[in-house]
């Protein structure tokens, strides 16, 4: 049985696949990619059937974070030309989440830049979700804050937040190399604080910071051993101002790599696509929808994305449906834990772990006796990519913070 065959019977019984497999569907070459998605589509189908999960970022509190992460724009020193404010008012916020919903949003996402809320910081957003429920209880509210101290999390939940969303974004090792202001354990501590809580804990990773192969399986196995029940997968956007502005490694093919990668060591998982899909993706999204079940609506936190009514039309003509207020988005094995309050580890081989940020047959779509038959070496540096698509990287002037309409 060759590599394909084996992940996809693995994924279909939520079974971990090993490092030496996922390092090999990262190495497959590019006339292979087809078949890898088409192996990886079937374990999406099986766990999300064609339904797409539609989100919506509202950016709470814009630039002037005192971290230094070195992939942000909204970092300490950057010198990109993003939209700065404060606190918006939860009216405000309110209101920008009600354009996410309108377009067809299933969750909104309350994002606010800085290291982490202060306990007066908490009761602002927790006003702001009373808001947003008040207007339309059925949405999920998911929260993004920063690193979270004693109690806060507790306090969100009871404020009426489904989920909390902190990335471990890189693998353990190369951690220090993209941030000095704080360490990968705290992130790992704060998404385990939102376990505690009973919050759907939501965690991922930015692919195209210069990581190897090897990186990003470490932190796709770190997240499946976290186990949040979303993983955002964002594709780094190089923002003009910050440290990586110069950093473009990747290609469409590998991006879907990636995504396949992660959904065979996550299979019943909420596999988003985040950030910077339309930058290196492109004309390939349509294809990566046959690997993750989770999308951004619109624009993102400090750049633009494609338009709203894009993001419809890409869904309905590749063949998937929007994922409808009342569809639970999780297995039952794994929705049944979240609403019971809180998300361990589950039963089975457990699942996996959503920054900025679901379908049923079994088979393999490796052809019998070609395709991929075997792990493949890894590569250990990153691989270089076409020329830098500057063109379409765009500051976000629209939408929360400003005076013109947001784009949903």
């Amino acid at each position: 049985m060759d590599l394909l065959n084996t992940l996809v019977d693995k994924g279909l019984r939520r079974e971990s696949p090993t490092r030496e497999e996922a390092l090999a569907v990262l190495a497959t070459s590019d006339d292979d990619v087809l078949d890898v998605v088409a192996a990886a589509g079937k374990v999406r189908r099986h766990w999300f059937g064609r339904r797409v999960k539609l989100n919506y970022l509202v950016n709470l509190k814009s630039g002037l974070c005192p971290e230094d992460c070195s992939y942000c724009s909204q970092r300490l020193g950057s010198k990109a030309e993003i939209l700065k404010y404060t606190w918006l008012k939860p009216d405000q916020a309110s209101a920008a989440a009600a354009a996410g919903v309108s377009g067809g949003a299933k969750r909104v996402c309350l994002v606010a830049s800085g290291r982490g809320p202060t306990d007066r910081d908490v009761d602002r957003v927790s006003d702001t979700i009373r808001a947003i429920k008040e207007q339309n209880e059925s949405v999920e509210v998911c929260a993004c804050l920063g690193l979270l101290s004693d109690g806060q999390a507790e306090r969100l939940r009871e404020a009426g937040a489904d989920a909390y969303n902190h990335n471990l974004n890189t693998s353990e090792s190369t951690y220090g190399d993209i941030t000095t202001t704080h360490t990968y354990a705290d992130r790992v501590d704060t998404v385990n604080r939102a376990h505690a809580a009973g919050l759907s804990a939501c965690s991922g990773l930015i692919a195209g910071m210069g990581e190897s192969d090897e990186d990003l399986v470490d932190v796709v196995f770190s997240l499946r051993e976290l186990d949040p029940d979303s993983v955002p997968v964002n594709f780094l956007i190089p923002m003009e101002g910050t440290p990586l502005a110069k950093e473009w490694h990747l290609t469409p093919q590998r991006c879907l790599r990636i995504l396949a990668m992660t959904r065979f060591v996550c299979p019943d998982v909420e596999v988003r696509i985040a950030g910077g899909r339309e930058v290196h993706l492109r004309t390939m999204q349509p294809l990566a929808l046959h690997l993750a079940n989770s999308i951004f609506l619109g624009d993102y936190l400090t750049s633009e994305g494609q338009a709203g009514h894009t993001d419809l039309e890409m869904i309905a003509d590749a063949g998937f449906e929007v994922e409808g207020a009342g569809e639970v988005t999780l297995p039952e094995h794994r929705a049944s834990v979240v609403r019971d309050g809180g998300c361990g580890s589950h039963e089975g081989g457990g699942g996996c772990g959503s920054h900025t940020g679901a379908d049923g047959d079994a088979g393999c779509g490796a052809h019998a006796g070609g395709g991929v038959c075997a792990p493949a070496p890894a590569s250990t540096t990153p691989r270089p990519a076409e020329e830098p698509r500057t063109d379409l990287v765009a500051v976000r002037r629209r939408g929360a913070g400003t005076d013109l309409a947001p784009n949903a």
